[in-house]
């Protein structure tokens, strides 16, 4: 794929979806990291370009619509075209080893992850999708999670077993559910669509406990984002390898 490419990575500013841009970027493609602190995603944006990276950042806030458009406008009227999406951005409300929370998820924290790591991904991939049938290969990479696995998570000797984080887990599940059916719906273009396990990363989210250090956690996005034409569609990957859903 040629690098005169144009990446919009959601989140951008911190942890995977900073090292996403980073691996992005060391390829040749310019990268526009959807931040809600202009500040901050400037800082980010610096930073990257401090390596020679092409990079920027605008305003982009999942639990604010209106963004959306805005987001639309800027590449519109920028580039004419989006050719790989990032859908980095998402919340964890609940302490990983807090056990099982289905019993005791409050109905606001579950609507609002939902919010954030589901419906604000539909809105913004139906809004940009123009822009991204624009584009000569467009890629869209809806950032998951081993833990939305059901297989996984429903196996008696699952590696999983001890966490379940009911509004985090199924929000991830939804959110593969998104990824199968875009991916039938784009079957005909040239447009790919998968979702990526990053592994349990040592970010803010994944704590210090996670084996896999920050600069590790970008590989598997950066992979998707840049598959080939013979590569998959609606499918779920860590490092290239299938999970399961």
């Amino acid at each position: 794929m040629s690098n005169n490419q144009v990446a919009f990575i959601t989140g951008g500013n911190r942890g995977l979806g900073f090292e996403t841009a980073r691996e992005l970027g060391e390829k040749g493609i310019t990268v526009v990291l959807g931040v809600r602190d202009l500040a901050k995603g400037d800082t980010a944006a610096a930073k990257l370009r401090a390596k020679g990276i092409s990079a920027e950042a605008i305003r982009y806030d999942a639990s604010d619509p209106s963004t959306d458009i805005e987001v639309f406008n800027y590449f519109q009227l920028k580039y004419g075209r989006l050719d790989i999406l990032v859908n980095n951005a998402g919340i964890l409300k609940e302490e990983l080893a807090g056990g099982n929370t289905a019993v005791s998820i409050s109905s606001k924290a579950l609507r609002e992850t939902f919010e954030t790591n589901l419906f604000a991904v539909v809105s913004l991939t139906q809004t940009l999708l123009p822009l991204i049938q624009k584009a000569p290969a467009g890629r869209i990479v809806n950032l998951s999670s081993v833990l939305g696995s059901l297989t996984l998570h429903s196996a008696a000797d699952s590696p999983i077993a001890s966490v379940k984080t009911f509004a985090y887990d199924t929000s991830k599940t939804a959110l593969n559910s998104f990824t199968i059916h875009l991916a039938q719906a784009l079957k005909d273009t040239p447009i790919k669509v998968n979702s990526a396990h990053p592994g349990w990363v040592k970010t803010d989210m994944g704590g210090e406990a996670a084996p896999l250090e920050l600069s590790e956690g970008g590989k598997t996005s950066a992979q998707l984002a840049t598959l080939g034409s013979d590569g998959p569609t609606g499918g779920f990957f860590h490092l290239g390898e299938a999970l399961p859903w």
